[in-house]
């Protein structure tokens, strides 16, 4: 599962984790993710974050 971090704020959207308070059940792939979907914490829509690695 993948990660994908916000431009604008930095929160991290997690496959893994999903985004349930908002719709989005824990496993959900990122390009199944509606395009309607914005950042929880700042409201930028989806096109603003980028894939991350991490370790």
């Amino acid at each position: 599962m993948k990660k994908w971090m916000c431009n604008v704020c930095g929160y991290v959207y997690s496959e893994a984790e999903g985004d349930p308070e908002h719709g989005i059940p824990p496993c959900t792939r990122w390009e199944d993710v509606p395009d309607d979907w914005v950042c929880p914490a700042c409201g930028v829509a989806k096109k603003n974050f980028e894939i991350v690695e991490f370790g």
